[in-house]
């Protein structure tokens, strides 16, 4: 079966960001071994389950690519726009982490933050609209 660039870009997607999750698992695990409450960093926590539950998103996504009735270029960009998001969500938990600098990044949040929360708000629900429209235009009309 062969699938368009489309589908196949975002199911290799689908595939990084997996291995992603198992990576991060084994960090947290190392945490959890190795500190005095056998707790890894909540961010090494959500960072770890973010990336499994975007994996599985992206996989959504790669279905809704394939089905869609739009122009590769417009699946693609849609798709694309939808997992730099996801990235940016998970390296941003990676980050803090990392640096061990919070345990809840909206505690002192200041504009930028509510702006990155905004443009991942539109891009996300956004980019999955036009996938989710592209499949309903050529399922039901």
């Amino acid at each position: 079966m062969m699938l368009g660039i489309d589908t196949s870009l975002t199911l290799l997607a689908v595939g990084l960001i997996f291995l992603l999750s198992l990576c991060l698992g084994i960090w947290k695990y190392r945490q959890m071994a190795t500190s005095d409450n056998h707790l890894a960093h909540p961010y090494v926590d959500i960072a770890h389950r973010a990336a499994l539950m975007y994996s599985f998103a992206t996989l959504l996504i790669a279905v809704f690519v394939e089905l869609s009735v739009w122009p590769t270029w417009i699946n693609l960009t849609s798709a694309a726009v939808v997992v730099f998001f996801f990235l940016a969500a998970i390296f941003s938990y990676i980050a803090h982490g990392a640096m061990k600098d919070t345990d809840n990044q909206f505690e002192s949040a200041g504009p930028p933050l509510h702006l990155g929360m905004i443009l991942l708000i539109l891009g996300e629900v956004g980019g999955f609209a036009v996938l989710l429209a592209g499949f309903v235009k050529g399922q039901f009309f």
